[in-house]
């Protein structure tokens, strides 16, 4: 039994594939998780950090000191990760995974010649590529963290075959693709009555995932077809200009969101899966989350766009419908000539998705890239 170090800058408990990652190494190792919130799981250790807010002096200060490439400087002056190197560098482990480029630095630093593993998670040097101001102030900046430091891990592990890929061609390091798949359910596919096919859209309410576009396909829907949104509120001025533009089609719902466990039985009532996503930025193309994964335990259809990643195992196992391209209106026609009978025949394909990608084999695949690391070093 090893003793792994767990770091991310994130609330561990909400963190769904953190959470995942310290539930899959903790029945097998001693874990010592390290963020902003505590996972909450038996037998680990938690070691916790501050992420407060920043006086608008300090901002101004660490924009000069990105604008001017002070990245080193930059990086190690960050309180949080000042104050995780101060309570976990006296701290014996045998190896350590880094959650995000962020924590790599610290990590390698804690861990000297001890291995450390990297979850890239997504593509960072393209992470918000759709905002000018993290374009002038962060790129750089994440592009150096990769230059400078994603060799040193022992492993590297992302979500998506295309971010795997492009990372190595950049970066000549190929990641091993660890899917953000939820854990198994005993649920059945629930056949469509007559009724209105329902549909579910879940997640956080920001204008990044461009979720207007869910209510224009809605628009371009017949009578069959309703739509619940249940959206956590994480831009609530956005949220607030959904319901607006939904107007008054009593079609569309936004239903209160709720806990993690809850979701994928929660969802299994509905028919359809829906989400519309626009390549927006290079990790919205790739995108591969949490809940397609969620959509699939549910045992629903998925109705998406043409996006890459979720497109391949939407075709593989006949689980659902992609636009030929992101328009809603797209979407909207290929929705329409669905009947029930397709709808069941794709909950069937949602099905055997549902035995393939799951948290279980995920964690066996983790825990083997723990074994290999610790049998290099």
């Amino acid at each position: 039994m090893a003793t792994i170090l767990v770091i991310s800058f994130t609330d561990l408990k909400r963190d769904p594939r953190v959470h995942r990652q310290i539930e899959a190494l903790r029945t097998r190792h001693t874990v010592i998780a390290a963020g902003t919130g505590d996972p909450e799981l038996p037998d680990v250790r938690f070691v916790g950090c501050e992420r407060s807010a920043r006086t608008l002096l300090r901002k101004l200060w660490e924009g000069v000191e990105l604008l001017l490439r002070r990245y080193e400087s930059h990086y190690w002056g960050m309180d949080h990760v000042r104050e995780l190197q101060r309570k976990l560098e006296s701290l014996s482990f045998d190896v350590a995974i880094a959650n995000d480029l962020e924590a790599l630095p610290l990590a390698l630093s804690l861990a000297g010649r001890r291995p450390v593993i990297l979850d890239a998670h997504e593509y960072s040097p393209r992470e918000m590529e759709e905002r000018i101001v993290w374009r002038i102030f962060k790129q750089g900046h994440a592009k150096y963290l990769c230059d400078t430091y994603l060799q040193r891990a022992a492993k590297v592990m992302t979500v998506a075959e295309g971010i795997a890929e492009e990372y190595q061609r950049v970066f000549g390091v190929k990641p091993v693709v660890v899917h953000n798949a939820a854990r198994s359910y005993a649920l059945v596919p629930r056949p469509i009555p007559i009724r209105p096919i329902r549909m579910i859209h879940h997640g956080h309410a920001m204008p990044t995932r461009q979720i207007e576009k869910m209510v224009e396909v809605m628009q371009g829907l017949d009578d069959r077809f309703e739509l619940d949104l249940m959206l956590i509120p994480t831009f609530p001025g956005y949220l607030e200009k959904l319901k607006a533009k939904s107007g008054t089609d009593r079609r569309i719902r936004f239903i209160p969101p709720v806990s993690m466990e809850e979701l994928v039985p929660f969802s299994n009532a509905y028919d359809i899966g829906l989400y519309l996503l626009p390549p927006s930025s290079f990790n919205n193309l790739h995108a591969l989350p949490n809940k397609f994964f969620e959509f699939l335990q549910a045992r629903l259809a998925i109705a998406i766009g043409p996006s890459p990643e979720m497109a391949r195992i939407v075709r593989e196992f006949d689980c659902g419908i992609v636009a030929d391209d992101f328009a809603p209106a797209t979407l909207a026609r290929a929705l329409n000539s669905l009947t029930a009978a397709d709808v069941d025949r794709m909950k069937a394909g949602s099905e055997k998705a549902a035995c393939v990608y799951t948290a279980e084999n995920n964690a066996e695949k983790l825990r083997e890239i723990v074994t290999s690391v610790l049998k290099e070093f």
